[in-house]
């Protein structure tokens, strides 16, 4: 498996167009947020499931990093929770993230790096959690 720095880097080659990298500012953690309402919609255990899963990667890239996408992960379910109608909210914001995000890469003129390898939908997330712990000195 990649290191996580080898992610980061690999991933910020198709992120470095300001635009794009604050359309992803805006755009990833929608996304990430819709795809467990999605989840959510289906049942509450396959967005657990699903974080679970998604934890297991960020655990074998850095703990640290791990930790916090469990707390940003229990701050989205139980905002899921709280909601009546999950569903649609969720569709809605997937597909106008979406359109964030393929607008960034058009202004990058870069292909979103999942067309490489699908497990840079996962990357996204924590690439941008790279940037809050470097800014505020934290190792991962």
């Amino acid at each position: 498996m990649k290191a996580i720095n080898q992610w980061f880097d690999e991933y910020g080659e198709s992120h470095v167009d300001p635009v794009n990298k604050m359309l992803h500012w805006i755009c990833v953690p929608l996304i990430t947020f819709s795809v467990l309402g999605i989840f959510w919609a289906i049942h509450p255990a396959v967005a657990m499931l699903a974080v679970a899963l998604a934890l297991a990667f960020y655990v074998a890239l850095s703990w640290r990093i791990a930790v916090t996408m469990l707390l940003v992960s229990m701050l989205m379910l139980l905002v899921l929770s709280l909601m009546t109608n999950v569903l649609v909210p969720s569709l809605a914001i997937f597909v106008v993230a979406w359109i964030g995000q393929f607008i960034g890469h058009h202004i990058e003129g870069r292909k979103p790096s999942f067309f490489k390898d699908i497990q840079f939908l996962l990357i996204g997330p924590i690439w941008l959690l790279g940037f809050v712990f470097r800014s505020l000195g934290l190792r991962y």
